[in-house]
């Protein structure tokens, strides 16, 4: 006589974790085929499994083919500032430079507006393959998520940075009859004036962020003057409408060598080539060290070995005798960060100036 047993099988780990945990013959009073729903559930598991396997394989396969092939078409390189500045300037280096190591056209888009984050955010949701990358002020990115609280992104978790091609420090600058040639003067005649020292600077700007962190530390007043943009605030300058400001040596040199404005500390941890017998922040008040820090980034996900493609090619193209002076003229020199120290550089800058901003009350408009 036969028996009819209840179907208890379940499948086993680990090859069922994603399967259903019961017989589908489960809730049935009589199940007389325990062995055929095993061996059902078993082949059912192996073949999903497998089925796994095979398409992670495949898929890993044709990103290695990828990357492997990459670059076989154009490169776009998005530039979220208006043409002429610091970032398309060298965007438009890199591009040329490029396109000669990969033999595919390399161009530069300007994707203005929104404090550099319209352009960034394309990027960031761009497709993670690296064929639209991001050249930009980094600053743009450590400080945007605690100035401009609503991002539509997330730039440190959707953009990966490839390399740093160019560092740009500040120079804290001032009028040229202000009676002051280094910090400690200025901090002395703060002291002793009747007034602050009116100082301009782009709201919710580095350049702003920097200078409040300096006056705290060196216990100077300043009286924050914004502008639309830094050019304004070095033409009131020269112009002695203010008494100090602080911008990239790119933009401060040439009024400096000028005889409009008067520069009085660099904010490099070293002495800057481009700015010879000008004394470093950092001696006087250590670990200050701040600046236009460009980068160049990916979408998040974008394949490894494309990323050590970009970031080699980016590397030895600074290197060069040529470019290198090219940089030293713009007031810049690269950076020999790699992409795991720029992604730990930018946790702690974001961390750094979050702390300044939430102090301060400071906000975008």
């Amino acid at each position: 006589m036969a028996v009819s047993l209840p179907c208890t099988f379940r499948p086993l780990t680990p090859l069922s974790l994603h399967f259903p945990a019961a017989c589908q013959h489960a809730g049935a009073p009589d199940c007389r085929h325990a062995t055929p729903c095993q061996r059902r559930h078993v082949l059912a598991s192996a073949l999903r499994f497998g089925a796994g396997v095979f398409l992670g394989y495949t898929a890993l396969s044709v990103q290695a083919q990828d990357a492997a092939s990459y670059p076989n078409k154009m490169i776009r390189i998005v530039v979220p500032n208006p043409a002429g500045g610091t970032s398309d300037v060298l965007g438009r280096l890199l591009a040329k430079e490029l396109g000669d190591v990969f033999k595919q056209p390399v161009i530069v888009e300007n994707k203005a507006g929104g404090n550099g984050h319209i352009g960034a955010g394309f990027v960031a949701k761009s497709a993670p393959d690296g064929y639209n990358l991001l050249l930009l002020d980094m600053s743009n990115l450590t400080i945007g998520p605690s100035v401009t609280p609503h991002l539509p992104y997330n730039p440190l978790k959707e953009l990966t940075p490839v390399s740093m091609p160019a560092y740009s420090p500040h120079l804290l600058v001032v009028r040229h009859d202000l009676p002051v040639k280094n910090i400690d003067e200025l901090a002395a005649y703060a002291k002793q004036t009747s007034k602050p020292i009116s100082f301009g600077t782009p709201l919710a700007s580095i350049s702003q962020l920097a200078g409040i962190l300096l006056a705290q530390n060196r216990g100077i007043e300043f009286n924050v003057i914004g502008y639309k943009g830094g050019a304004q605030a070095l033409a009131d300058l020269a112009g002695g409408q203010i008494d100090a400001a602080m911008a990239s040596v790119l933009a401060t040199n040439p009024l400096v060598k000028g005889g409009k404005i008067r520069a009085i500390a660099v904010t490099s941890a070293k002495p800057f080539a481009a700015t010879p017998g000008v004394p470093t922040v950092a001696s006087q008040v250590q670990g200050f060290v701040t600046g236009s820090w460009q980068g160049l980034l990916a979408p998040a996900g974008t394949p490894p070995a494309v990323l050590d493609k970009l970031q080699s090619a980016v590397q030895r193209i600074v290197a060069r005798p040529d470019v290198a002076k090219r940089l030293q003229e713009l007031g810049s020199e690269p950076s020999d960060m790699n992409r795991q120290q720029i992604a730990e550089w930018m946790q702690a800058e974001t961390v750094r100036w979050g702390k300044v901003v939430q102090d301060n009350n400071i906000k975008a408009d």
